[in-house]
C-alpha cells in the first residue's frame, strides 16, 4: 500500500471518527431548563388580610426540574442580579405536571408593614432554574408586576 493511500485512509478514518463522536456527543447532551408561561403580580394587603408578591411559571428540562430560586427588585434601582445571586434567595415551590416538567409557584406574604416600605413602580423578578442533571437557566428578567399603594 503507499504511503498516499495510507495517509488518506488514516484521515479518513479521523474525519468518519470525529463526526461519529460529535454526533454521538450532540445525542447526549443535556439541555438547559426552559421557563414559559412566566407572570408575576402583587397583591396589596386589605382589611385584615395580608398581601403578597407572586410569580408562577411551567419550567421543563429533559432530566426534570430540581430547583427554581426567584428574587423581586424594584427597577428604579437598577439591581442587576446575576445566577451567581440568585444561589442564595428563595425557592419556588415546584409541582411536577410530568417527568420533565414541573409548575412553580413563589408567593411573598407582604405585611401592612412591609407594604409601607416597598418602593412603588414597576419591578422586575429574575429567575434561576435548576434542572436535575446540573443545567441551570437564568432568566435575569422573566417578568414584571406593578406595586401601588
Amino acid at each position: 500500500m503507499s504511503k498516499r493511500v495510507l495517509v488518506s485512509s488514516v484521515i479518513g478514518v479521523a474525519v468518519v471518527g470525529a463526526v461519529a463522536a460529535g454526533g454521538f456527543a450532540v445525542a447526549f447532551a443535556g439541555t438547559q431548563p426552559t421557563v414559559e408561561s412566566g407572570s408575576a403580580a402583587y397583591v396589596a394587603p386589605s382589611g385584615k388580610d395580608a398581601g403578597k408578591v407572586s410569580y408562577t411559571a411551567d419550567v421543563s428540562d429533559d432530566s426534570g426540574v430540581r430547583e427554581v430560586r426567584i428574587i423581586a427588585w424594584p427597577v428604579s434601582t437598577k439591581l442587576n442580579p446575576t445566577a451567581t445571586d440568585l444561589q442564595f434567595v428563595d425557592t419556588a415551590t415546584c409541582s411536577p405536571t410530568s417527568d420533565e416538567t414541573a409548575h412553580c409557584t413563589y408567593d411573598l406574604k407582604v405585611t401592612r408593614q412591609r407594604a409601607a416600605r416597598l418602593e412603588q413602580g414597576t419591578w422586575q423578578v429574575s429567575v434561576l432554574a435548576t434542572a436535575e442533571d446540573g443545567d441551570t437557566k437564568f432568566v435575569p428578567r422573566a417578568a414584571t408586576f406593578e406595586v401601588t399603594r
